[in-house]
């Protein structure tokens, strides 16, 4: 279809129900897909629009009565967009009121149809506002231009902005980006059912945000999915590069296993040890689920830790019956509680990673790589049950945030731009285990998602259950990345905090279950149905470290010859 070829009249509508458009006959209701970018011309205004639902409607009755039969062409096309017809609603995202319809008739001329026709305007003479009104009726409906998209999601090499490319509109080959700056400001969450394609998702966001120089990453690879290859969904390839592949000199890569890091070729893998000593009762409490410790156990806990300080599990799992016995008389514990935490505490002796003393704390290693400028991927290999994750990631989390509290603070205090911290993405999987309503007041997830900016940490999570996730922590997500969802509970928890959603559920219940998303919040200008960049060796081409460095050298090389020419060489 072409842009300039109207597609509709509006005949309906509300601000908050969204517009009815009735469409013109020569049109065809079976182009109109939901997720689509269309335009409004309004007489002083331009309304950007998602559709949202399709219809079929007839001005009499009598028609579906006695239908005409499928072989009878002549009736059907008489019929045809005058007692048969369709309809599309539209939900407007965004409007753009020019300074005076005077002015916009001189600037950009007439149209046939005595309208001013909209072209495109730079992004100094205009300004995108949120819908405050609506068109009137018989204002007729336009497929989105390239300008359009352009105009409302801007371009990925816009000087002024870190513009990322997250994919195409569904029907249009022209770029939709995300503001990186805005969208590490906040929290963001990628969600979509098993097998949407979350970690190529999330791969990709990440390797954005990298490659602008966004914020550095935290990420608490599960599966082994981000640092290094990983299997490729589609059958032309068995493998994807991960971001250390991408990115050599900007990513380090942490692992729990080396064996299984050795195994799968991941080069220059640093080893990641954690001691008991460095194991505090908040780190258990987070884990009490899967170790099966009750709210008694916590409360021995830190009796324990009070009385023996960092080697409170050591002492623990040393003592025998009596010594713990002699300890309750002494300190009022409870003996069944202590001798039944002592048991569940002896599963972590089965972790490859914890020591009873590290020759050198890790987690202090890993800081000094974030505060260096380096992105961190921490690999779990066969360590990746629950309870090693829930544990590792709360142990680090913890103590990078104390971390980053005390930089947050010294800027606040000496103003000095040198000592503003670089903003830290951190990205959790299974988040649900993490954010769900029962534990998220007492976790450090939850108080990093409810602080937002404030000490320049934020949180990536990755969940296929985002109705797990506490209400309170949805509505703080700031960009919602979200590959097809069937339940309806799940749907609902997408939109918490999220206002006139009505129209999307619509939307998301109809993506495709592969490379299609649907894009909402802080970091786009409007709601947006794309097809999701491919994650593959053109990917690779535009965004590694090596496309990037061949344009320096060439200018490197350029200079130098100049530099011989002055000299007389």
């Amino acid at each position: 279809m072409n842009s300039a070829q109207p597609l509709g009249s509006v005949i309906e509508g509300s601000l908050t129900g969204g517009l009815e458009v009735r469409l013109h006959p020569d049109i065809s209701v079976e182009d109109m897909r939901v997720g689509k970018f269309l335009v409004v011309h309004g007489l002083r205004s331009r309304f950007f629009c998602m559709l949202t639902d399709v219809a079929l409607g007839i001005a009499n009755a009598r028609i579906i009565a006695n239908p005409p039969g499928w072989e009878d062409t002549f009736l059907r096309e008489v019929l045809a967009g005058s007692g048969t017809y369709g309809t599309i609603n539209l939900s407007p995202m965004l409007m753009f009121t020019p300074e005076s319809d005077e002015s916009l008739s001189s600037r950009n001329g007439k149209s046939a149809n005595g309208l001013a026709s909209f072209q495109p305007q730079t992004s100094t003479t205009m300004e995108l506002l949120p819908v405050k009104t609506i068109p009137s009726h018989f204002s007729q409906v336009y497929e989105a231009s390239e300008e359009d998209f352009r105009r409302v999601f801007g371009w990925e090499d816009d000087p002024q902005r870190r513009n990322f490319s997250i994919g195409k509109p569904l029907d249009m080959d022209v770029p939709v980006c995300i503001d990186l700056n805005r969208f590490v400001e906040r929290s963001n969450g990628v969600f979509g059912k098993s097998g949407t394609g979350k970690s190529f998702l999330t791969r990709l966001l990440l390797a954005g945000v990298i490659r602008k120089n966004a914020a550095v990453n935290l990420i608490f690879d599960m599966h082994s999915e981000y640092g290094w290859e990983a299997v490729a969904e589609g059958k032309n390839v068995n493998t994807v590069k991960g971001l250390k592949q991408l990115f050599p000199g900007k990513v380090e890569v942490y692992t729990l296993d080396p064996e299984s890091t050795k195994r799968r070729g991941v080069r220059d893998a640093q080893e990641l040890y954690l001691s008991y000593e460095q194991v505090e009762v908040e780190d258990i409490k987070l884990c009490s689920r899967d170790l099966g410790l009750s709210d008694a156990a916590l409360d021995n806990a830190n009796i324990l830790y009070s009385e023996f300080g960092k080697s409170w599990i050591v002492q623990l799992l040393n003592m025998t019956n009596e010594e713990i016995e002699m300890f309750c008389d002494e300190k009022r514990g409870h003996k069944g509680s202590i001798m039944g935490l002592q048991r569940k505490l002896l599963r972590m002796d089965s972790l490859k990673y914890m020591r009873g003393v590290c020759p050198q704390n890790y987690i202090s290693k890993i800081v000094q790589s974030l505060e260096a400028g380096k992105n961190v991927v921490i690999e779990f290999g066969s360590q990746s049950n629950m309870l090693s994750y829930m544990l590792v990631t709360n142990m680090i989390t913890r103590r990078i945030h104390a971390h980053y509290v005390k930089k947050a603070d010294r800027f606040l205090q000496s103003k000095n731009p040198c000592d503003r911290p670089t903003p830290l993405m951190i990205t959790i999987e299974e988040a649900h285990r993490f954010l769900d309503p029962g534990v998220v007041q007492s976790t450090i997830f939850g108080t990093i998602a409810r602080e937002l900016r404030k000490y320049f940490v934020t949180l990536l999570v990755v969940d296929q259950r985002p109705s797990g996730i506490d209400n309170e922590v949805m509505s703080q997500i700031g960009t919602r990345i979200t590959a097809l969802l069937n339940d309806d509970k799940d749907i609902d928890a997408i939109f918490t905090g999220v206002s006139g959603a009505g129209g999307l559920r619509s939307v998301l219940a109809k993506l495709d279950s592969k490379q299609q998303a649907l894009i909402l919040g802080h970091a786009v200008p409007m709601p947006v149905v794309v097809k999701t960049r491919p994650y593959d060796a053109t990917f690779y081409a535009e965004i590694g470290d090596a496309a990037w460095e061949e344009k320096p050298d060439a200018e490197v090389f350029a200079a130098a010859e100049l530099a011989k020419a002055d000299l007389g060489f």
